[in-house]
């Protein structure tokens, strides 16, 4: 499997990790990307999809989906980003009820994807964020060749932002 780890040193950082996933993010090939993000409350799950779906072009409000579940945002490229928090379910099988058939989704950014495990597709890559003193540490993992494509095209861009200096 292969990994990144960086220390992201404030939101400013964070945001630009999610402008680097956008741009290296792979082409849509009929199948959408999954992405599983991980870590405790207050880690940055949310501020890194935010800026990842602003860097993909998402304009407007883009609200964090801790009482919707999911938030649907359409992108220029077409297909639509879906951002799930599943913090807040108690059951997977309660996920059947939000019509999430996949079909419409070329990425799906999933916060608290253990809670939704036997119902939501495998990740292609496994983001864990972790609170390290003001800032955040950040492994990123690729679970499928996909997800290493993705590792692949971001690995190179990381030396050029602030975020990787001190990895």
């Amino acid at each position: 499997m292969h990994t990144i780890k960086l220390h992201l040193g404030d939101a400013e950082a964070t945001d630009a990790l999610g402008a680097a996933l956008a741009r290296a993010r792979p082409a849509h090939d009929g199948e959408g990307l999954h992405v599983h993000l991980h870590g405790d409350l207050g880690a940055g799950k949310s501020t890194l999809a935010r800026a990842l779906l602003r860097a993909l072009g998402v304009t407007g409000a883009i609200r964090s989906p801790t009482y919707t579940l999911v938030e649907r945002y359409p992108l220029t490229e077409g297909g639509e980003a879906w951002h799930l928090d599943l913090y807040r379910i108690g059951d997977a099988g309660e996920l059947e009820f939000l019509g999430l058939d996949g079909g419409e989704a070329v990425l799906w950014l999933v916060e608290w994807p253990e809670r939704g495990r036997g119902w939501l597709p495998a990740p292609d890559l496994r983001v864990e964020l972790a609170v390290e003193g003001a800032g955040r540490g950040v492994e990123l993992s690729a679970v499928s060749a996909a997800g290493q494509a993705w590792l692949g095209a971001l690995g190179p861009a990381t030396a050029a932002y602030a975020f990787a200096a001190d990895s």
